[in-house]
């Protein structure tokens, strides 16, 4: 037998969920910038 309830998920989880991705998406670039302008992954880290 199927289970045919839907799943409902609040308003907030979403959000902090996208949130989350797009802070994410911003420390890879940070992390693409930092290698680019440095040579480094983490500057002034050994």
């Amino acid at each position: 037998m199927k289970n045919t309830k839907n799943k409902i998920v609040e308003k907030e989880k979403i959000v902090a969920e996208k949130l989350n991705g797009r802070f994410a998406m911003l420390g890879f670039i940070a992390l693409i910038g930092a290698y680019l302008s440095t040579g480094q992954i983490i500057p002034g880290f050994i």
